[in-house]
């Protein structure tokens, strides 16, 4: 009984409704800011950071403990 008007809804009303809604978010957004890419960069920097730093521990626990990667997994 309700399988028309939800086949109905699926494929009218649903696909008009998420092809409105992404177009309206599109022209209120339109992008990042200045500010909001500056900040992106800074944050990619310092991720960038902590994986050098990741490494470099990961690389001295591999010399003084060898078998800590197995320990912990």
């Amino acid at each position: 009984m309700l399988e028309a008007p939800i086949i109905l809804f699926m494929v009218v009303v649903a696909p008009i409704w998420i092809i409105m809604h992404y177009r309206s978010k599109g022209t209120k957004q339109g992008g990042i800011s200045e500010a909001e890419h500056g900040r992106l960069q800074e944050l990619t920097a310092i991720a960038d950071g902590m994986v050098q730093r990741i490494e470099t521990l990961e690389s001295i626990l591999d010399k003084e403990t060898p078998d800590w990667r197995e320990k912990h997994e």
